[in-house]
């Protein structure tokens, strides 16, 4: 293994420039902290440069968990402020708007048709024909009111 003996700091820094540059074609925020991690990695190779390749493994290892992790806590805990916080999230949309009901829901269970589309309903029996408020939505499933 004479070729892992011979890594230096910079082919870390490289390996993190690779990585943020995948980041920026491919973006997840994954290759963006591994690139981090690969960066910190040649700062530590470069203060102590007698660490054999498997502490630089696995200080890359440890330091890619660790901001990976962190930076999902982080988004959980302050997520990001936007003007439409229900884009992408089509059944979110409809929270609040009011419908009338095709078909009753029986069992607690029906379906209603919303603009284009066929949505699974969940509430109190109704006859069809009644007016219907979007209370919160379950996944695809449509939690609704009587309006």
């Amino acid at each position: 293994m004479e070729i892992f003996e011979r890594i230096e700091f910079w082919h870390w820094w490289v390996l993190g420039i690779v990585l943020v540059i995948l980041e920026a074609l491919a973006p997840g925020a994954i290759f963006l902290w591994l690139g981090v991690a690969a960066g910190v990695v040649g700062v530590v190779l470069l203060a102590l440069p007698e660490i054999g390749w498997q502490a630089q493994v696995l200080v890359f290892a440890v330091v890619s968990v660790v901001a990976i992790v962190g930076w999902r806590v982080y988004q959980r805990r302050y997520p990001t402020r936007t003007d439409q916080p229900a884009l992408n999230r089509r059944g979110e949309q409809y929270v609040g708007r009011l419908l009338t009901l095709d078909e009753p829901i029986v069992n607690h269970q029906g379906k209603i048709k919303v603009d284009d589309s066929t949505w699974k309903v969940e509430g109190d029996d109704m006859p069809a024909g009644t007016r219907i408020r979007v209370a919160s939505v379950d996944g695809v499933v449509l939690r609704v009111e009587k309006a």
